[in-house]
């Protein structure tokens, strides 16, 4: 990172690199101490990215939750930008994390040619092929294909939780029970009451001379 570039583009570069990592960029798992180092020049941004990949954060709340095939994938995609070539590479890849564990992998892909030829030192890993000359739509987001946990920690972790927004084709029994308060319920207790009358006289409002009872005023008072 160019310590010459202003606070508001190196907060970009490093809120950046910590979501192609982690997904987010929380507060609570934030490092001060690399951010510092990183904006003094005192390490690349190629080193910051190491660092977040073998922090606590990224171990406790990824790699102890997702099997060797995933963390696999997820270091080839936010690492070189693009898929795994294939099962081979894949498995080849988990091999690296079962002997040489997450450390071993990350740097064998920061030291690849691959890596420094697409990102150098001072780049924060991104997805290479989301437009692609050829197609009218590019590859669909790692985020997407590749979700954070996978199936079984997914269940576990109870989420994600469906919400249906469709038409309901039947209420449940329990909605159609009457708790009341319905205007409804009242309808027939009020169709019997007797009916109302004008005064104490008794006689019915129809035989009432409305226009008489009508005041008026004489023009120019």
């Amino acid at each position: 990172m160019d310590k010459a570039m202003d606070r508001e583009d190196q907060n970009f570069v490093i809120e950046t690199a910590y979501r192609q990592i982690f997904f987010h960029a929380f507060k609570i798992d934030r490092d001060t101490i690399l951010e510092s180092q990183v904006r003094n020049g005192q390490i690349t941004v190629r080193d910051f990215i190491r660092s977040l990949c073998l922090s606590d954060t990224f171990t406790r709340s990824f790699y102890n939750l997702n099997s060797n095939y995933q963390v696999a994938r997820h270091l080839v995609e936010k690492l070189l930008g693009r898929q795994v070539y294939g099962k081979s590479e894949e498995i080849g890849w988990s091999a690296v994390l079962m002997t040489r564990g997450v450390k071993g992998m990350v740097d064998d892909i920061l030291n690849s040619a691959e890596y420094l030829e697409n990102f150098g030192y001072d780049t924060v890993p991104y997805h290479r092929n989301r437009v692609v000359g050829s197609r009218v739509v590019g590859e669909t987001p790692f985020n997407i294909t590749s979700p954070r946990y996978e199936a079984y920690y997914r269940g576990i972790l109870g989420f994600p939780q469906v919400v249906y927004s469709g038409t309901t084709k039947a209420y449940p029994e329990r909605a159609r029970q009457r708790r009341g308060g319905f205007p409804e319920d009242y309808l027939s207790w009020v169709r019997n009451l007797p009916a109302m009358r004008i005064g104490g006289s008794g006689s019915g409002n129809t035989s009432m001379d409305y226009m008489s009872k009508v005041p008026y005023r004489s023009v120019g008072r």
